[in-house]
């Protein structure tokens, strides 16, 4: 009898231990898309910009015509929309992909910089994401900055390739990349540059931009709120630096978007849902 006893009783310590994991996974594996906002002032802008940062999509779905992540945007009515690399999968369907641009294209500025999963893809498989960006009219950044006008701002937008661009046969270049848009930003202008490598923070640094927006590192997919930011990220390892969220050195600020990937991803997110990043400059 003794023996059943304590046996019923570690049976009861297992599923109460079971019972307590379960409460505390359940509700991070939440996936419903989140919208993060971030406020930015500077007296080089003299009125209200908001722009919208994609990134990390990965060809994922987010409902019937990409219609959640499209009303997302729209409730939001960003003046840009900034597509920050992996936007496409190398091992997924273009259909998402192409469903989101369809939904947005001619109603807003698009432009978009390639991450390694665009360059991971076939040859022609590459071509084809190439296309469909050019179909919908957005413009690709490869090493080079556009002078914007919005709401009355000029704005230096600056875009460079993923350094896996070899992978196509293109012209990676960071460290030229880098030089050269730098050197293209007029004084007295407010500057964006949009990258999807936040690892290369230090190479960011003292090249005189206002602001970097970057994705990759997919919020280091496990999060523990307020102890831990993430646990892995590519090219960054066990606990990254730059995880997500906002890093700064001097008058540069950093801006890491999670990213919107969800279903494409061999280990679940955990309390670190995908989100739609918008930011507003003042």
């Amino acid at each position: 009898m003794e023996k059943k006893t304590h046996t019923g009783k570690r049976s009861k310590i297992r599923l109460i231990a079971a019972t307590i994991i379960l409460l505390i996974l359940i509700p991070g594996l939440n996936c419903r898309l989140k919208v993060v906002n971030y406020d930015f002032e500077s007296d080089l802008i003299s009125s209200p910009v908001r722009i919208a940062l994609v990134t990390d999509l990965h060809s994922c779905w987010y409902g019937k015509d990409q219609k959640n992540l499209i009303e997302a945007i729209d409730e939001q009515s960003p003046d840009i929309i900034l597509l920050g690399g992996d936007f496409f999968d190398d091992k997924l369907k273009n259909d998402n992909c192409e469903e989101f641009l369809k939904g947005i294209s001619g109603r807003y500025p698009i432009y978009y910089v390639t991450g390694n999963h665009e360059y991971w893809s076939t040859s022609d498989k590459f071509r084809e994401e190439m296309e469909i960006l050019d179909r919908y009219g957005v413009i690709r950044l490869q090493g080079q900055c556009e002078m914007l006008e919005i709401n009355g701002n000029d704005i230096v937008l600056a875009g460079i390739n993923d350094p896996d661009a070899f992978y196509q046969s293109e012209t990676g270049g960071l460290d030229g990349q880098l030089a050269e848009v730098a050197a293209d930003i007029p004084e007295g202008t407010y500057s964006i540059l949009l990258s999807h490598r936040p690892e290369l923070f230090e190479d960011y640094s003292g090249l005189g931009f206002d602001l970097v927006l970057t994705g990759h590192a997919h919020g280091g997919q496990w999060r523990i709120p307020g102890l831990i930011n993430g646990i892995f990220a590519p090219n960054q390892g066990a606990l990254p630096e730059y995880a997500g969220g906002l890093y700064a050195d001097g008058d540069m600020t950093m801006v890491v978007s999670r990213g919107l990937a969800r279903e494409s991803t061999l280990v679940p997110r955990l309390y670190n849902r995908p989100e739609l990043v918008i930011i507003d400059i003042s």
